[in-house]
């Protein structure tokens, strides 16, 4: 005999379980985006004069601690699973392949910007 406290059919079941699944991962994606500034704060503004293709710590977001010591492949993977721009896996694809970084500034003395 099984017993179980489910009131709906399995294909119910597994509908739901889609759907609850899509608002979970929805929900774990807000904590990234950033907050609009309050009434009484400024509002963020990039600096000015500033080139955002040589701008290291922007670089640095789309490589992952976990992706180092590693090689470009590593570093790509890692750049993807962060939702890298392609200006930057673009740099990333130009690194010599077999090369191994252990950190950002390798990287970056690497692409001839350090």
């Amino acid at each position: 005999m099984e017993r179980g406290s489910n009131k709906v059919s399995p294909r119910i079941d597994e509908q739901l379980d889609q759907e609850l699944g899509g608002n979970e991962k929805g929900r774990a994606e807000e904590w990234k985006m950033a907050e609009p500034s309050g009434e009484d704060q400024p509002s963020v503004s990039p600096v000015a004069g500033s080139d955002p293709s040589n701008d290291l710590s922007r670089f640095g977001r789309y490589i992952g601690l976990s992706a180092l010591p590693g090689d470009r492949e590593a570093l790509r993977q890692s750049a993807e699973t962060l939702g890298a721009p392609d200006d930057v896996l673009a740099d990333i694809d130009s690194l010599p392949p077999g090369v191994a970084y252990e950190n950002v500034s390798q990287i970056w003395s690497a692409l001839g910007r350090g």
